[in-house]
């Protein structure tokens, strides 16, 4: 399937079929898997000959699911998890042993922060943080033990778009292994890999499902790197379900087509907004006004379902805001088919301080919207009356 594009990959991209011929993948709801004798068992289980063994090392609906995403990456392997943080976690605790140090972007979901501040800390893994507008900063950050070199782009929730060459470049010079989060973008708008990136991380439960249905994690690479982060979750079991595994992979048979048509809302959504008295400023990276407009352009082939926007009023203006909120729906989940508004600061970033929070741009009125697929003027709407509530 390598010759095909994306979007023909994400449809014909298939396990193989069964003696029943059928024209959609099934469902392999089993925990294990039998064998012919007890020589194929040992063999199978000495990793002589490659066959499923049990559904927490490999099943056929989550190897379907890893060869797409891995297609359309444009990686060589990968395994799936069963979130987004899992696969976050266990990539971190598969490639990193104590004493080791990361160099990380400080604008990075909530959950992968408190990961850095709290959890890996205690196997003596540290981190170092830079800017995302910053990245001159990151070679004085680098270390002896420094191993990884970890960003967001684009960021959530703030939007901001990190220059992945540039990363891709520091990595290689310095021997580091680049792990970029592709959640905001998915491999149809980014593919981090063609930049120097290393391992590549998604959470399926956003764009990829794209209807809020299942949870999901994903992570791509050479396979090597791969190898360490599957024999870590081999015994640790975050694998993802095949359940789930199967619902992600027809989702993706879908979403170029969903995906478009998020950026042609959020766009002209972003344009509302930005004419919006009552909003103080707006990110959207498709938006000229951006800051790294020209780069989300290099990067990216659309700017994403995200918007990010400040209300005027700080904490009682977003109060506000959210109260009046009719259609749109109050949530900390995005790439729904429902479009979502959530505030960060008091919600998937509430964990950290005020000035963790102003140091990666979330302020008190800083509004995340996740556009969905409902008719844009009808989103409008909805925003717009509730901003007139703002006092």
């Amino acid at each position: 399937m390598e010759k095909y594009r994306t979007e023909t990959q994400a449809i014909r991209t298939q396990i193989p079929r069964s003696p029943f011929q059928e024209h959609s993948a099934p469902l392999y709801l089993t925990s294990s898997f039998v064998f012919e004798d007890a020589e194929d068992m040992r063999a199978s289980f000495a990793e002589e000959k490659e066959r499923t063994l049990y559904s927490r090392y490999s099943n056929p609906n989550t190897d379907e699911l890893i060869r797409k995403v891995c297609l359309m990456e444009g990686a060589e392997q990968g395994f799936a998890f069963a979130s987004g943080m899992a696969a976050v976690f266990s990539t971190f605790a598969a490639l990193l042993d104590s004493g080791d140090h990361i160099v990380a972007s400080r604008s990075v979901f909530g959950s992968t922060h408190t990961l850095f501040t709290q959890i890996l800390p205690r196997w003596n893994i540290s981190h170092s943080y830079f800017r995302f507008d910053d990245l001159e900063s990151i070679e004085s950050l680098i270390r002896p033990n420094t191993r990884i070199l970890y960003a967001e782009s684009p960021t959530n929730p703030g939007v901001d778009v990190l220059d992945l060459e540039a990363l891709g470049k520091i990595a290689k010079k310095h021997g580091l292994l680049l792990v970029i989060d592709n959640c905001f973008a998915t491999p149809y708008l980014q593919q981090p890999i063609r930049f120097g990136a290393d391992v590549v991380i998604h959470s399926g439960t956003k764009l990829m499902d794209g209807q809020g249905r299942v949870l999901a994690g994903l992570a791509v690479g050479p396979e090597a790197l791969i190898d360490r982060i599957y024999r870590f979750a081999r015994i640790t079991g975050p694998a993802l379900s095949p359940f789930n595994a199967w619902v992600l992979s027809k989702s993706l048979e879908t979403l170029p087509v969903r995906v478009d048509r998020h950026c042609e809302n959020a766009l002209e959504v972003a344009r509302f907004l930005e004419s919006h008295p009552a909003v103080n400023w707006v990110k959207y990276p498709f938006l000229p006004s951006h800051p790294q407009y020209a780069l989300a352009k290099k990067q990216m082939k659309a700017g994403g379902c995200v918007v990010a926007f400040e209300v005027r009023g700080g904490v009682d203006g977003g109060r506000a805001f959210f109260d009046r909120i009719g259609l749109l729906s109050l949530s900390a989940n995005l790439g729904d088919t429902r479009t979502i508004v959530t505030h960060p600061a008091s919600t998937t970033h509430s964990k950290l301080s005020v000035e963790e929070r102003l140091e990666s741009g979330i302020t008190d009125g800083m509004v995340r919207i996740s556009v969905g697929l409902e008719h844009p003027e009808d989103i409008k709407a909805d925003l717009d009356q509730a901003l007139r509530a703002i006092p």
